[in-house]
Formats: C-alpha cells, structure tokens, sequence
C-alpha cells in the first residue's frame, strides 16, 4: 500500500513547445494532488509557456530555469525548435546537453523522489539518476503507437527508409500503422545522425532503457494493444496517464485577440467553418503552402487559417500566400499571422472541421472539441499517428504523391467538402463523437493518475547520499 508521503517530482522536457505543454499539463495533474512539482526548462522557455497556473497549485508548481549554453549553431535567443529552422535543431540538442552540469547541481542539491524526462537527456537515466540514487521516468509525449514503431533498442536491422514503409517484425497484428515513403524520407537522416553525435532514435531508445518507468501519453481504453506491446518490447512497465487534453484558467483567454477571434465566429454557421492549423513546428513549403490556399479558395467554405510565415527569426526561407488569395476570399476566410487560442476556436459552435499536421496535442484537442479531421502531415510522428485515425475512421488524409508527397488545390478542396458535409464524409464527423469518450474521459484518466503516483510512492528510492561532498561534473 503506498504511503501519504507527498513527492518531490523534476519534469525535464525536451526544447519544443509540443512536449513542454504536455508536461506541464502533467505537472498540474500532479500539483492538484498536492505533491511537490519542479519544472525545469530555460529562462525564455519559461516564459513563453502559452498557459496560466490556476493560484490554488502555484505552491505546489516550482519553475526552475536554467540558461541554455551558447552554441556557434544557434542564433541568439533560440532556446526552442519553433524558433529555429529545421535544419538548425541538431544544434539545439547539442546545446541542449550542456544543461547536465547545472541540472546535477540542482538535484545534488534538492530532495527529489523522480525524475520525469523527454527523449532527449537520455544520460538522465543512464547516468545521473542512477549517480544520484533517484528514481528515472522516461516520459513519451509521443503515443504508444509511435514509439513501437521506432522499435526496440536491440533487434533493430532497419537502415533505409523503405524498411520504415512496412509494418515491423515484432507487431504481430494486423496494422496499416507505417510510414508512407514521402513521410519517411523527410526526417530520416535527422533520425539517425546529427551534430550532438547521438541520433534521436538513440536518444529515445536509449531514454526507454535505461529508465526505471517508462511513462505513456494514453489511456487503456484507446489502443490498449499498443501499451501492452509496447510493454513486450521495452520489457518494463508502461503507464498510461491520459491524453492530457490543455486545461483552460479563465482568465487565459480575456484579452482582445480572443474577443476579435470570437466576434468573426459568432458570424458563422453552426459547423462550417474549417480550421486551419500546423503547430508550432511544421512549415509547408512554398509549393504545398499555394496549393493548399488555393484549395481553401476552391472549397467555397468559410476558414480561419493560424498562418506562420517562418520558423523562428532565424529562417531564411519565409512562405507567402499566392496573389490576391486575401482578397478574393475577404469575409469568408481569414487568415491569422499572431498567436491563436486554438482550443477556444476549436470548442465554437460554428467550427465544424480542423485541417491539422496530426501533432498529438492537436489530434487531442480536436477530438475533444468533437471536430471532423482532415489530415496534411509534414514531419516526426505525424504520419504514424494519421494511419492510426485513419484506421479507427477518425479523419481523411488529403490524397498525396506517394514518392514525393505532393497534392493540389484540388485534392485539398475535396477532401475539405468531403469531411465538412458530404455524405461519403458522415463517417468521419460521427466517429469523433463516439469515440471522444473513450479517448479524453476526465474520470477515467483523474483515476490513472491516482494508480500512477501510488506507483511512484511504492517505488521510489530512500534518500541516499550515493554521491561525494566533491561536486561530480558530468
């Protein structure tokens, strides 16, 4: 039985926006339950978190920051991978492992219980946890599925992007859940190789393996066969702990970007408005950005398109909108270049559809909304999370080049009236609603987290003094 004890728990998220909400919505699950929470991030980082702390868990929630080493790779002021081109992450990462010393230094020096961390740090669990006698989560912001896809640490004989178009050797059931070739070829030397000299997949792997736990975002009642596989192939216990939907503090969204946002929706149409949005991390290019507005034009529905130009100011490569498409389709759509509160938007009335890169925090907030899904993805897991929605009927893919990934305008303006309104489409715009209950349920997952720090009492370490009075340096 585990004790009353309350825990001290560091939250150590890899430098995105898509992991770091995640776990801050993680850290509050934590916080409302009265343990001790200490996120770690870097000072801008911080800063920029997108979300209010409710006052009633601001004693419990501790932000820790710690600059981030310099880098000749980074520009000034890149402390996240939306701030930079995609080329220019892996200097991230490089960078990224020089907060080991200043972070021993804190945990050296706190009482702490777990430690929860990303992908990324994966010497965290090889290494200091194990230096410091604590207790080491790796925490997947990435679904089951994705991460029984990346595979096993050994047993791996995959080494070129067509082996990724198959579905592996260790899932023994039926699946369509596998790369298509244009998604594969777009990250897979990112995946293998970069400047820090420790790949992403070995960073992930070896996060997995050495950790005590291995923490999931997911919940039994949705792919529950991908848990239990996952827990074969790791050979150490899974826990679910929910999507972990966005949780809204009211206050949140009292200013007049929302207010100017909401004005617009109220003049809509119950349920045709699409929504239009790529995340943080995803850029079409240029080709796939005309394309895609000029599907929007043919369309002839109503839009509101979150529209980044670049990533980061670093980017030397900015997209543009064809000519005159803001004028031609004024007052049915608009197009949205500042920040966007997309749960608010997603959760009005007359939104019907949401066109998404399928970033899991985005799949979330769309079925949680009950939103029809049309699917145009571009990077990371995006591909193996549209096969498993596709399969469940879930959402539509835009039809694609399968060498290259290429589409039109055409293709777009289909797929959008296709699952916004025609009959072919009702199966999509029904099948979120059902689903929704099992895939965000505030009961069941309040529940997973009460058996998850149950979990973490029983099975923490006693504070050991297992290091020097010498400072370690890592």
């Amino acid at each position: 039985m585990a004790d009353d004890k309350k825990l001290h728990i560091v939250m150590f998220p890899w430098l995105a926006f898509g992991h770091m909400i995640p776990y801050l919505e993680l850290s509050k699950l934590i916080a409302e339950k009265g343990h001790r929470v200490s996120f770690i991030s870097t000072p801008r980082n911080i800063k920029r978190l997108p979300t209010k702390i409710p006052p009633h868990l601001a004693p419990y929630l501790n932000f820790v920051k710690i600059p981030l080493p310099q880098d000749d790779g980074l520009p000034q002021d890149a402390e996240a991978t939306s701030d930079l081109p995609y080329d220019k992450v892996q200097f991230l990462k490089k960078a990224f492992d020089g907060l080991k010393q200043p972070l021993f230094d804190f945990l050296q020096t706190s009482e702490v219980d777990w430690i929860l961390h990303d992908f990324a740090p994966y010497w965290l669990s090889k290494e200091m946890g194990p230096t410091l006698g604590i207790k080491t989560a790796f925490f997947s912001i990435y679904p089951p599925h994705c991460l029984v896809i990346l595979g096993p640490m050994f047993g791996d004989s995959r080494t070129k992007p067509e082996d990724f178009t198959v579905l592996p050797d260790w899932v023994p059931f039926p699946s369509t859940v596998m790369f298509r070739y244009f998604e594969i070829v777009r990250i897979f030397d990112g995946m293998f190789d970069n400047v820090s000299g420790i790949s992403d997949t070995d960073r992930l792997k070896m996060s997995a393996h050495y950790s005590d736990l291995v923490v999931v975002r997911g919940c039994p009642q949705f792919g529950q066969e991908w848990i239990q596989l996952l827990g074969d192939i790791y050979g150490k216990t899974i826990f679910p702990v929910g999507q972990l939907p966005r949780s809204e503090y009211d206050s949140e969204y009292d200013n007049p970007s929302w207010r100017s946002i909401k004005e617009w929706l109220d003049q809509q149409s119950q349920a045709s408005v699409v929504y239009v949005a790529f995340g943080s991390e995803a850029k079409p290019s240029q080709e796939e950005l005309t394309e895609i507005a000029l599907g929007l034009e043919k369309s002839e529905l109503p839009f509101f398109w979150v529209f980044r130009t670049r990533r980061g100011p670093s980017d030397p490569d900015p997209i543009k909108l064809p000519k005159g498409f803001e004028e031609r389709t004024k007052g049915r759509g608009v197009v949205w270049t500042s920040w966007a509160p997309q749960l608010k938007i997603l959760s009005h009335e007359s939104v019907g559809g949401f066109l998404t890169h399928t970033g899991w925090s985005s799949i979330v907030e769309g079925v949680q909304s009950e939103k029809a899904l049309i699917f145009l993805t571009f990077l990371s897991d995006q591909g193996i999370n549209a096969r498993l929605l596709e399969e469940k009927k879930m959402g539509y893919s835009i039809p694609r080049n399968e060498l290259d990934g290429s589409f039109t305008g055409d293709s777009v303006a289909e797929s959008l009236k296709l699952v916004m309104s025609e009959e072919g489409g009702k199966i999509y715009r029904e099948s979120i609603k059902e689903t929704k209950n099992l895939f965000v349920n505030k009961e069941k997952d309040d529940r997973l987290i009460d058996q998850f720090l149950d979990y973490l009492k029983e099975h923490k370490n006693e504070h050991e003094e297992l290091v020097g009075e010498d400072d370690i340096e890592f």
